[in-house]
C-alpha cells in the first residue's frame, strides 16, 4: 500500500478576470471513468460556456494523468492546473476550470495564471486529506478496565468499530511503524488481560497539516 493525498470534498470557486467568469472546482475520483463522466457532467451543465478546461490525477502514485486546454492556446490552461495538482502532492483527484470569456484578451500570461488561480482556488476549498497506511488490531477488554485505555486508543490510532456488548469489543488502525508499540502499551494498561490480534490492513485518513 502506497501513501497518498487527495482531496476532502468536492469544491466550486468563481471570479472575474477582466469581464472572464472563471469558475474552478476539485472532485474526488477513483478511477480515469469516473473522471470522464464527472468531466462529460460539467461539459453538460456548462455547455455555453467559452472553455472547460481540466486536469486529473488518477492512482495512488498518480500513475494516470491527463490534462486539456480546451481552445485555449497550447499550455495556457491545462498544463498550469496540473502543476497545482502536482505541487499540493494530490491525487485521485478531477480539476476543471470553466470560462466565459468577456471580450478582453488576457494574453498567454493572464491565462496561465488565471487558471492556476481557479485550481488553486479549488484545491483550497476542497482541502486535502492524507492517506496513510496501517495495520488493523482489534481486541476485547472487560468494561472495567475499558476506563484505563479509551483515551490512549482514541488519541493513539483511528478506532474503526466499537462494539459495546458483554466486553467492549474494539477495532482499529495504526501506522505500520507504531502497531508493535500500541499493542504493548494495550497489554500493559490491561495488566495484560488484552493483547491485541492483527486483522488486515487499511488507511488512516487525516487532514493534511495546516488543514483544519
Amino acid at each position: 500500500m502506497d501513501a497518498f493525498q487527495t482531496i476532502a470534498h468536492a469544491s466550486e470557486e468563481a471570479f472575474v478576470i477582466n469581464r472572464s467568469r472563471f469558475i474552478g472546482r476539485c472532485f474526488p475520483v477513483e478511477t480515469e471513468e469516473a473522471a470522464l463522466a464527472q468531466l462529460a457532467a460539467i461539459r453538460k451543465q456548462h455547455y455555453d460556456a467559452t472553455h472547460n478546461c481540466y486536469a486529473y490525477r488518477i492512482g495512488t502514485r498518480g500513475q494516470t494523468a491527463r490534462f486539456s486546454d480546451d481552445g485555449e492556446p497550447s499550455g495556457t490552461a491545462g498544463m498550469p492546473m496540473m502543476e497545482v495538482l502536482n505541487a499540493n502532492g494530490i491525487t485521485n483527484v478531477l480539476c476543471i476550470v470553466t470560462r466565459y470569456f468577456g471580450g478582453i484578451l488576457l494574453g498567454a500570461g493572464g491565462l496561465v495564471r488565471a487558471y492556476a488561480r481557479g485550481a488553486a482556488e479549488a484545491v483550497r476549498a476542497a482541502g486535502v486529506l492524507q492517506y496513510i497506511p496501517g495495520t488493523a488490531l482489534e481486541f476485547t477488554v472487560e468494561y472495567p478496565r475499558y476506563g484505563a485505555i479509551e483515551a490512549f486508543v482514541r488519541t493513539s490510532a483511528q478506532v474503526d468499530a466499537l462494539d459495546f456488548a458483554e466486553a467492549v469489543h474494539i477495532r482499529v488502525l495504526v501506522e505500520d511503524a507504531a502497531a508493535d508499540a500500541f499493542c504493548a502499551q494495550i497489554v500493559e494498561r490491561t495488566d495484560g488481560r488484552c493483547t491485541p490480534q492483527r486483522c488486515g490492513t487499511g488507511y488512516l485518513i487525516r487532514p493534511k497539516a495546516g488543514e483544519s
